[in-house]
């Protein structure tokens, strides 16, 4: 059993999409998601030595946090960037809708070179095999006008 998303973007465990997801967060750029709104936990990331030496000196999330009034940051925070259709959707039910698809389709591909080369384990294989896959299956229901569903 694990999760199947429509259109063949993914079909795999539950813990392989959120690492997925994770990297394709951390490449962008964006907030780690254990500091999300749903993931956060209190104290966790300040009493992280690993969360700590990789994002406190820089502090670079510190403008979610700043306008979202410390932690966790709220979602709608990410809401700019189209990629938050992907990385706060739910992983084992729902659908994205057809609007989106093209628009994310194209930020998967822009983040594909800044993917590793190697392998992420597990049922995720290339890290940018799989992220061209999930590209391709948005890109094929956007041009059947279908919504991609998960499941």
């Amino acid at each position: 059993m694990g999760l199947d998303v429509s259109h063949d973007c993914w079909h795999g465990a539950y813990s392989a999409f959120m690492r997925w997801r994770e990297k394709l967060a951390e490449v962008a750029g964006l907030p780690p998601l254990t500091l999300m709104e749903g993931f956060y936990k209190q104290g966790e990331p300040c009493t992280d030595p690993v969360w700590e030496a990789k994002y406190a000196p820089e502090d670079k999330f510190r403008k979610w946090r700043d306008i979202q009034g410390g932690l966790p940051i709220k979602w709608n925070a990410l809401k700019p960037d189209v990629l938050y259709e992907l990385l706060y959707h739910s992983d084992c039910e729902g659908e994205l809708d057809v609007k989106i698809l093209l628009p994310l389709a194209k930020r998967l591909e822009e983040l594909i070179p800044l993917l590793p080369d190697g392998d992420g384990g597990g049922n995720i294989g290339i890290w940018k095999e799989k992220t061209k896959q999930f590209a391709k299956g948005l890109r094929a229901a956007a041009k059947k006008k279908q919504r991609v569903t998960f499941r």
